[in-house]
C-alpha cells in the first residue's frame, strides 16, 4: 500500500524530532522501576528519552536529583520527601502522583498476625518515614499505642503502650526481607516485597489500610516544575498504558493514583 506523505505531516515529524529530549529518573527496585520502564515506552515516540537508573536505597535518589545527576525521581511518598527536604534541606518539588503501594506485615514464623508472641521481634524500617509509617500500622493493628502528636512520623521511643514488650529492630528498609528469619515479623515496603518475591496479596499476614495517606510521586528540582518535559513525563505515566499494566502486573497490590 502506498503511504501518503504530505508536506504537513513531515513538518510534524521533523518538530517532533527536534523537540525530542532526553532526560534521567531515578528509581527504586521493584515496581517503580518496572513501572518507569513502561513510561518510557509510552514517551519515547512523543520525542521524551528517559533512561532509567535504579537505586538500592531511599537517600542517594534525592541527593542525586538535588545534585543535577538526575531530572526526576520516582521512588517515595510524599511524607518520606517532606522529611527528606527539612532535614536535608533539599530544594525538590512534587510535580505529580504515580501509585500508592500498601506495607505488608510479613512472616516466616507466623500464619496469623493474632499469633504474635510476647517479647516478639520486630523489624521495621531505619528512615524516620517508613518507620513512623510501620508503628502506625501496629497501632491500627492494637499492638501498642503511641503519644498524641507524632504525626506520621513516630519512632520506636514514641510509643506509650506495648503489651506484647515488642523488640523493634530498625533495619535499612531493603534489608528487611532478608530480616525474616532473625525477627517474627517484619514490615516491608511493597517494592522491596516484591523484589524478594514476596507477594503483598498472599504473603503478607496484615496489610496497611487501604486510606493511607503514602502515596507516591514524581520529584523534580524546584525550578524545572514548568519545563515541557515534565508534562510529557507525568502525562505518559498517567497513560492509559500504564494503568493497564499495572492492574494487569500487580493485580491490586500496587494502587494507581489517577
Amino acid at each position: 500500500m502506498l503511504r501518503l506523505v504530505t508536506l504537513t505531516s513531515v513538518l510534524a515529524l521533523s518538530a517532533a524530532a527536534a523537540m525530542a529530549e532526553d532526560i534521567t529518573v531515578g528509581v527504586s527496585p521493584g515496581e517503580h522501576a518496572e513501572i518507569m520502564e513502561e513510561v518510557a515506552k509510552v514517551a519515547a515516540p512523543k520525542g521524551l528519552n528517559i533512561e532509567v537508573v535504579e537505586f538500592s536505597d531511599y537517600v542517594v535518589p534525592n541527593q542525586a536529583l538535588n545534585d543535577g545527576d538526575l531530572n526526576a525521581n520516582s521512588f517515595q511518598h510524599r511524607p518520606y520527601l517532606e522529611n527528606q527536604i527539612k532535614d536535608r534541606g533539599f530544594d525538590l518539588v512534587e510535580v505529580g502522583t504515580t501509585i500508592t503501594t500498601p506495607m505488608g506485615v510479613y512472616s516466616e514464623k507466623l500464619k496469623d498476625i493474632a499469633d504474635l508472641p510476647d517479647g516478639a521481634n520486630v523489624g521495621i524500617p531505619n528512615d524516620p518515614t517508613n518507620g513512623g509509617r510501620a508503628l502506625l500500622i501496629l497501632q491500627d493493628l492494637g499492638l501498642i499505642k503511641l503519644a498524641e502528636g507524632t504525626g506520621l512520623v513516630p519512632t520506636p521511643l514514641d510509643v506509650t503502650e506495648n503489651a506484647k514488650n515488642l523488640a523493634f529492630l530498625e533495619l535499612d528498609a531493603a534489608q528487611l526481607p532478608r530480616s525474616l528469619a532473625d525477627t517474627d515479623i517484619s514490615i516491608i515496603n511493597t517494592n522491596y516485597a516484591l523484589d524478594a518475591g514476596l507477594n503483598p496479596k498472599t504473603d503478607a499476614i496484615a496489610t496497611e489500610k487501604a486510606d493511607s495517606p503514602y502515596v507516591n510521586i514524581i520529584v523534580v528540582k524546584n525550578g524545572d516544575q514548568d519545563q515541557p518535559w515534565v508534562k510529557q513525563l507525568v502525562e505518559a505515566y498517567h497513560s492509559p498504558e500504564i494503568k493497564a499494566f499495572i492492574d494487569e502486573k500487580y493485580d491490586g497490590s500496587v494502587i494507581t493514583s489517577w
